[in-house]
């Protein structure tokens, strides 16, 4: 998917919503337990209530692989049901050098079909260049985390007193565009975001940490919107464990509109 179509997707759904598909087995509702293959049940009632209000979807990769082999052939199934217009993020968070990571791409480019994948850059431009090389497809480089350990390192500074975070977002401009380079920014840094924005005007965000995790939507608005919005707000317990009965796809869907209104009201005022 290009630039230019995800944001088509953005102004004709009046949204700028990602539904994370953190399918825990241990907490999808029971009734669908037996299932022959619950995750993917879950998933697709999850994707037919949400789809009108989302632009694109993040499968948490853990996920599925901690079922093993069926795992995966369940991430295919749910990367297959996915409507062609609505974005794909593997969150994977790969990160390795040379010739695995060319292989890390394939895999999710290629054999999954993904429009974009989560990248670690600690190992610098061999673990993520590899990733660039595929044409339509994106890089979303782990730039300013939202996690608690997120300050271990991403914060520390040199000895110019610049953080280390920002020097991920300077070295990797280098490395891509804003045409497949993305980057993740916490929704809990609040006016943080507003300094990566400055340092990378013209990249999409995918933001985290709106909903169960604290995150107010309309400072990321506020401090990351550009002029072709820029941002992709993930929300997945919010919206996915919104309730764990058999009403659990119609909650969901209740929850993805109510966001999705929000936005409506947030690109009208910033863009």
């Amino acid at each position: 998917m290009t630039r230019a179509e995800l944001f088509s997707q953005i102004q004709k759904k009046s949204s700028f919503l990602c539904v994370g598909l953190d399918a825990d087995i241990t907490k999808i509702p029971t009734h669908l337990k037996s299932e022959a293959d619950p995750i993917y049940s879950f998933c697709r009632q999850i994707i037919e209530e949400t789809a009108d209000y989302a632009v694109a979807y993040k499968p948490n990769i853990a996920f599925f692989e901690a079922l093993g082999p069926q795992g995966w052939e369940t991430l295919q199934k749910v990367v297959e049901l996915i409507p062609k217009e609505i974005f794909t993020i593997a969150d994977a968070k790969r990160g390795d050098i040379g010739n695995t990571s060319k292989l890390y791409a394939k895999a999710f480019f290629e054999k999954m079909d993904f429009d974009s994948v989560t990248v670690a850059p600690y190992m610098g431009a061999d673990s993520v260049t590899p990733f660039l090389e595929f044409e339509d497809k994106w890089v979303i480089l782990l730039a300013l985390t939202s996690n608690a350990g997120s300050m271990d390192f991403q914060l520390i500074k040199d000895e110019n007193g610049k953080p280390l975070y920002q020097s991920v977002l300077e070295k990797s401009q280098e490395w891509g565009s804003p045409e497949n380079l993305m980057y993740v920014v916490g929704a809990t840094r609040g006016e943080l975001i507003g300094e990566v924005r400055k340092l990378v005007p013209d990249n999409f965000f995918l933001v985290p940490g709106v909903g169960a995790q604290g995150g107010n939507l309309n400072d990321v608005a506020k401090y990351g919107m550009n002029s072709s919005c820029g941002l992709l707000v993930n929300s997945s317990r919010g919206i996915i464990y919104a309730s764990r009965e058999r009403d659990f796809a119609q909650v969901a869907k209740q929850e993805a509109k109510k966001l999705q209104v929000e936005m409506t009201e947030l690109l009208e005022k910033y863009l």
